[in-house]
């Protein structure tokens, strides 16, 4: 199986043979066994610790940090005639143990190996996304690969390491070696859901709720989502603006940090509007409910030219079955910052959009709290390294 041009049907095979409640297809974002299968067949590898069964996702794979970190004097992206590793010695990056747990200072940016290793045959791509718990602490996270163009992508054919840039934007944090601070997707071929079918799940209340009398949707079928600056009534929490000079995070500490150490509470004060200022981090969260079905996964577009000065910071993936089902509604939790000027957000405003792709199959698990997942059921919620807010 070296060359993939010779594998065409190997993963055919595995959609058989890890196959779901539905009829497996040829193309689309590979599920939660297709994924254990891969790993079973050697494309998917780690080191020196083996895959543990909580890293697979209903349609994602949980990536560790390996041992090894770099600090270097700014991000890059390695090209197609070089290796991380040649950027990291011409950056002068050097080497952190993160063994024993390592503070990544606020500003700093790092280049860490990460455990998981993948050879990708059968016409397979690989898209990455921080974690949920990564983007509300404003840790920006993006995926590299040797002769790499492009973040957050691992192109047909590659085989061999993967690593991770960290740059904590807000707070300092202490990480260490396992810490999982991103995740990888896997797909093969044409994801993309038919406009009809988008149509009919959206106007069945199966993809945000409350929806609009009529589909709403961009010429790229991406769903727009809007901003909650009222919540029930005066006086309501609606956001959090971070704390500008805090103690560090320790990341893998849940329930752990008093919010108000770190965080403005923001109110409903009447107005319906919020003013965002350059350089400050927004936790707030839609008006609407996402649902994602089971046989669909999908992602928050972080920036669109449509939306105004300013961004939703990280992309995020939503697996099969976040929000799905009886008493799992979950609004969309946002991170945002304002770009070089100060921007006003009024109540309904649009924020953001959705993009629903679908699967290869339905998985044999779905997010919610069967498989420990922290955010089913959310509303305003910070990472899980926080206490809840009395």
């Amino acid at each position: 199986m070296s060359d993939p041009a010779d594998t065409a049907s190997f993963l055919d095979e595995l959609l058989v043979k890890g196959g779901g409640p539905l009829q497996q297809r040829n193309t689309g974002i590979l599920p939660y066994q297709t994924l254990r299968e891969l790993a079973r067949a050697g494309l998917i590898m780690a080191a020196p610790e083996d895959i543990a069964p909580d890293q697979f996702q209903p349609a994602s794979l949980d990536l560790r940090l390996g041992r090894q970190a770099y600090r270097v004097r700014a991000s890059f992206l390695p090209g197609r005639n070089a290796s991380v590793m040649d950027k990291v010695r011409q950056f002068d990056g050097y080497p952190i143990d993160l063994s024993g747990g390592y503070v990544l200072e606020k500003g700093g940016i790092y280049v860490i190996q990460l455990q998981e290793a993948v050879k990708l045959v059968s016409g397979l791509v690989g898209y990455a996304n921080p974690k949920s718990s990564t983007g509300r602490l404003d840790i920006l996270t993006r995926l590299i690969t040797d002769n790499g163009t492009a973040f957050d992508q691992v192109d047909r054919g590659y085989e061999g390491p993967l690593y991770l840039e960290v740059a904590p934007r807000t707070f300092s944090v202490v990480v260490r070696q396992g810490a999982r601070l991103n995740q990888l997707r896997l797909q093969r071929g044409d994801a993309k859901i038919a406009s009809g079918e988008m149509e009919r799940q959206y106007l069945a209340g199966n993809l945000v709720r409350p929806y609009a009398d009529q589909f709403s949707r961009t010429a790229d079928n991406l769903i727009a989502v809007t901003i909650d600056l009222e919540g029930k009534g005066a006086g309501d929490l609606i956001g959090f603006k971070a704390q500008k000079f805090t103690d560090r995070i320790e990341l893998d500490r849940v329930g752990y940090y008093n919010p108000l150490d770190f965080w403005e509470p923001i109110h409903n004060r009447g107005r319906g509007e919020l003013t965002l200022y350059p350089d400050d981090f927004y936790i707030l969260v839609t008006r609407e409910e996402v649902a994602i079905p089971p046989d669909f996964a999908a992602e928050m577009v972080p920036y669109h030219t449509r939306s105004g000065e300013y961004r939703v910071h990280y992309a995020g993936f939503f697996d099969p079955g976040f929000g799905h089902g009886e008493g799992a509604a979950s609004r969309a939790v946002l991170e945002v910052r304002s770009h070089e000027v100060p921007f006003v957000l009024e109540h309904g405003q649009t924020v953001g959009w959705l993009k629903y792709e679908r699967l290869a199959g339905t998985p044999d698990r779905v997010y919610g709290k069967k498989i420990g997942s922290n955010y089913q059921a959310q509303g305003l919620a910070l990472g899980k390294q926080f206490k809840p807010l009395a």
